[in-house]
């Protein structure tokens, strides 16, 4: 059973959304695409080393600053998430960690701790390609980059060629799933 509050704010959102999707297009320029195309990119080299295929790049006024592909495995670092990754670099670029006035163009939907970073950094946006409704932070499960109660909101716009960032994700996980398949089919003989 949902309680009327709980009920209440999810009738919030929803409304705040389609008032969004309304009045408000996301502001998009054609380097916004080349970043998420850059982004596609890295990931579907993840994807070719074992990694889950996500990829990210951090720029600011049409000059990347930093880009990374998932590495958790092969670094063995829980932390090696695409966005992770790209920010650390960034920061180092730019010379502090103070990222403002920068975007995030990420394949998946930021999880709870990539979407914390963002704030963190003071981050000007995140463009994402594919919804993440398991672990989402931006608008599937949570919605931490436009949290009020937190010091520092971001812009988010979802969905920027989602269909090619979901289509990689899905290829790779059957592709995992028939693998394993065939490991305890050849097991079995």
């Amino acid at each position: 059973m949902i309680s009327g509050g709980h009920h209440r704010r999810r009738m919030n959102r929803r409304l705040a959304t389609l008032h969004h999707l309304r009045n408000e297009q996301p502001r998009l320029v054609a380097f916004d695409l080349e970043m998420m195309e850059r982004a596609i990119q890295l990931a579907s080299r993840a994807a070719a080393v074992g990694e889950v295929p996500v990829g990210a790049v951090v720029y600011r006024e049409g000059r990347i600053l930093a880009e990374a592909a998932n590495n958790r495995e092969h670094a063995a670092d829980p932390t090696g998430h695409a966005e992770i990754v790209a920010l650390r670099e960034a920061g180092r670029s730019v010379g502090e960690w103070r990222l403002q006035g920068c975007t995030v163009a990420v394949t998946l939907e930021p999880c709870p701790m990539c979407a914390g970073a963002m704030v963190n950094a003071r981050v000007g946006r995140v463009i994402y390609g594919a919804r993440d409704p398991k672990a989402g932070a931006c608008s599937s499960l949570y919605e931490i980059t436009d949290d009020r109660r937190l010091n520092h909101r971001l812009e988010t716009v979802g969905d920027v060629m989602g269909r090619p960032c979901a289509g990689l994700l899905s290829s790779f996980f059957r592709e995992r799933r028939l693998e394993k398949r065939k490991q305890r089919d050849a097991a079995r003989r």
